[in-house]
């Protein structure tokens, strides 16, 4: 990957194989040089910055995403099986806050973002807009997903902590 500035945050991707080639964010991601993607868990960076639904602290910008992010992109049936190689790399496991989805197949639902998305989400609220925006400009409809989120992530990228980022939150569910 040939990230277009020093400052850009790495971006990896687990990619289990699992979605329509056609529709796979992730891959197109990939294909532009904005994310690697990796088919092994063991090959992802180890103390980089896992996006985890289940997480109990949420992303905020108090986190240091030096050593990169990640995004899973596979079923809950193969986060299971890979979950005990996850605990080996010392992730820092995070979940994003409330937001919408702006993807043709879930546009609207709160918390169903596809790859594009979360990492989009997780590169704003960490202070790194403009490669937020260039994730998103590689999608006809990734404008969508800024738009409907403007206001809330605005707001979370200005929070001290995960604390503040739960209580910005709560005003959007």
């Amino acid at each position: 990957m040939n990230p277009t500035t020093s400052r850009d945050i790495l971006l990896y991707l687990y990619h289990a194989g699992q979605c329509d080639p056609k529709k796979c964010t992730g891959r197109k991601m990939a294909r532009f040089e904005l994310a690697r993607l990796y088919d092994k868990i063991s090959r992802l960076p180890r103390s980089a910055i896992l996006l985890d639904p289940m997480a109990e602290k949420a992303l905020s910008p108090a986190d240091d995403p030096r050593k990169g992010i990640i995004v899973l992109d596979c079923s809950w049936e193969e986060v299971e099986r890979v979950f005990p190689e996850l605990e080996k790399l010392n992730l820092e496991h995070r979940a994003l806050p409330y937001m919408l989805a702006g993807n043709p197949v879930n546009f609207g639902r709160p918390f169903k973002l596809n790859s594009a998305e979360a990492f989009s989400a997780a590169l704003y609220i960490l202070g790194h807009k403009e490669q937020a925006e260039k994730v998103m400009s590689k999608f006809n409809w990734g404008h969508s997903f800024l738009e409907l989120n403007r206001e809330p992530l605005e707001e979370y990228s200005t929070a001290k902590n995960s604390t503040e980022i739960v209580e910005i939150q709560s005003h959007y569910i």
